[in-house]
Order: C-alpha cells, then sequence, then structure tokens
C-alpha cells in the first residue's frame, strides 16, 4: 500500500522533466554586465529546442504513467480509478 513500487523513482522522471524545461527556459537567456549583455544560456539551436519541447512533454507523460501504475500495483486505486485519474493527469500535459 501507499505507493512505492518503483521506490519512488517515479519522482527522478519529474526531476529530469523539470531540468529540461529550465534548459528550455533558459536558452539564449542574456543578462546585462557592465561590459554588455552575457550569454547565460546554453544558445541551443530552434530544431534542438524542439527536440526539448517533445521530450519534456514525453518525460511528464512518464512520470503521470509510473505514478498511476505505482499507485495501481500498490493497491492503492482500483482499475477503474487507475484509468480515470490517468487520463484526467494526461490532458493537464
Amino acid at each position: 500500500m501507499s505507493g512505492g513500487h518503483f521506490d519512488y523513482n517515479q519522482y527522478k522522471i519529474g526531476y529530469i522533466a523539470d531540468e529540461v524545461d529550465q534548459l528550455i527556459r533558459n536558452n539564449n537567456w542574456q543578462r546585462e554586465t557592465f561590459l554588455g549583455p552575457l550569454l547565460e544560456g546554453r544558445a541551443f539551436s530552434a530544431e534542438t529546442i524542439a527536440e526539448f519541447d517533445r521530450a519534456l512533454v514525453l518525460l511528464r507523460q512518464a512520470q503521470i504513467y509510473a505514478q498511476r501504475i505505482d499507485w495501481l500495483v500498490s493497491g492503492d486505486d482500483s482499475e477503474d480509478s487507475f484509468h480515470a485519474r490517468l487520463q484526467e493527469e494526461l490532458k493537464n500535459v
């Protein structure tokens, strides 16, 4: 009961997703210095950032799937609840 079937590793997927999100947000980010603008981001191409965007969606979905399966096999959710919660959470990605 109470989850833990995957030793809570589904949260690691969420941490990775958060890191990818930060990479996207900070790409090409600049800050002003007394010498002029200083590039802080990695300056990845638009094509690469588009792939990061796709990866972010997949990572968020993977975390949801892992969490919902964890709760189902741990006995915290019924199959009906598993399907209902899965669909509801996936709509928000």
